[in-house]
């Protein structure tokens, strides 16, 4: 079964892929226009981000210095949230060579706004085991399953 791509047709695919455009040329400003003031952003190798200006901050310094370049491929929508899937397109120092890393985002919206993002990816460079998760997310407090090993 082959289904197309979903990259557009919702508000809130258009506010990612603006959010995109944003951090692809480090635009503070086009970033702050996506975002809810409470931002938050949940990553899988280090710890959260939170509030609209350290966000838009954080991707203003750290897109150019990969030549970081993002693609939305694939959306769903089930509001208040929208789940994609991504490329992007970067140059890891360690090789110096680009490539396309690809994953998965979780967002949730308040008015209209990218109030939380959850980012999962397996980036080759980053195989400590405590990037299995995200850093700093509330696993419990939401009511996700407990684990143990």
């Amino acid at each position: 079964m082959s289904t197309a791509p979903r990259q557009s047709g919702h508000r809130y695919i258009e506010t990612i892929n603006r959010y995109y455009d944003g951090c692809n040329t480090a635009d503070y400003d086009l970033m702050m226009s996506t975002f809810d003031e409470d931002v938050v952003h949940y990553f899988v190798d280090h710890g959260a981000v939170k509030g609209a200006a350290a966000l838009a901050n954080y991707w203003v310094k750290i897109g150019p210095r990969t030549a970081a370049h993002w693609r939305l491929d694939h959306a769903m929508v089930e509001e208040p949230e929208c789940v994609i899937e991504w490329s992007m397109r970067w140059t890891p120092k360690p090789t110096g060579v680009a490539e396309v890393l690809r994953g998965s985002e979780w967002y949730i919206f308040r008015d209209d706004k990218i109030l939380e993002i959850r980012s999962y990816h397996n980036n080759r460079f980053l195989q400590d085991p405590k990037n299995r998760e995200l850093w700093d997310f509330p696993y419990e407090a939401r009511g996700y399953t407990k684990q143990s090993v």
